[in-house]
């Protein structure tokens, strides 16, 4: 049995199944961990959950900010944007499926092996959570993106605050500020103050904040995390952190890292990719 995580396809159908060949992936014997923003850029978006949604329990997935763009347009609560591609699953004839599907989806693993315990998010953890406390705060907003207030919380969803975290927070402010934290995150402050206006690469940090892994006393170093989402900060590998989002739908590569249940080291996989859309456009 083998475990992968894979990186942002965002529509990239036939980029991903050419990585599926490539690791020989079995579905009955291999499980593969995604990691957020399975749609939208991208050619196929339809073609890639239609994929995953046949593999079961075998394709294990968390929600990016392009998977919840989905969900908001779905119900009118976001007007898909020029560079969107999602009209192949919201004009499909099995469109309600595929969105109860992503429903389905989680916002943070924590898997615990043997040797480490590995925390996967789609975009970052705020230095000031622990890998427990941001499983909890991912599982109350996955409470309510399996009820019936899902299309409440969607039009109410974009925004920029509250930019910091605060146990106290309720609400609307609540359930955003653990949204943006999971899926959109790049720069912080050592306090925690978020920054979402900048998307290049970790050397474009600023001033005053820093990319959120390099917070000191960050408080999931005891935990390797492992996240997508950047692609301007590309395939990053260390002891405590992988970045696996290459920018595949920019024509780079659609990123596997195999996790290796009996060392600590891991093997990553690439594919190239067709570019589907060009920066600036």
């Amino acid at each position: 049995m083998a475990l992968y995580m894979i990186g942002d396809v965002q529509g990239c159908n036939s980029a991903l199944q050419r990585l599926l060949n490539k690791i020989s992936f079995s579905p009955s014997r291999d499980t593969l961990y995604f990691l957020g923003d399975l749609v939208n850029r991208g050619p196929d978006s339809a073609g890639v959950l239609r994929r995953l949604m046949g593999f079961g329990a075998s394709a294990q997935c968390l929600l990016g900010n392009h998977d919840l763009h989905l969900l908001a347009a779905s119900v009118g609560a976001r007007r898909p944007s020029r560079k969107d591609t999602l009209g192949n699953v919201l004009d499909a004839p099995d469109r309600e499926a595929m969105l109860a599907w992503l429903r389905q989806q989680h916002m943070a693993f924590l898997l615990e092996q043997q040797h480490q315990s590995v925390l996967m998010v789609h975009a970052g953890v705020l230095p000031g959570w622990t890998a427990s406390q941001a499983l909890a705060l991912a599982g109350e907003f996955e409470a309510v993106l399996r009820g019936p207030d899902l299309g409440d919380f969607l039009h109410q969803m974009y925004g920029d605050s509250p930019n910091q975290w605060d146990d106290a927070l309720q609400g609307i402010d609540r359930l955003r500020m653990i949204v943006n934290a999971l899926t959109r995150l790049r720069f912080c402050t050592a306090e925690g103050v978020m920054e979402f206006e900048t998307s290049d690469g970790a050397h474009a940090a600023p001033a005053g904040y820093l990319p959120w892994y390099e917070v000191p006393g960050r408080k999931t170093r005891d935990v390797t995390v492992v996240f997508g989402h950047w692609s301007t900060l590309g395939w990053l590998g260390r002891d405590d952190l992988f970045a696996l989002d290459s920018g595949c739908v920019w024509g780079g590569h659609l990123s596997a890292l195999k996790l290796d249940t009996g060392t600590p080291a891991h093997e990553l996989i690439q594919v190239k990719c067709e570019q589907a859309q060009k920066p600036g456009d």
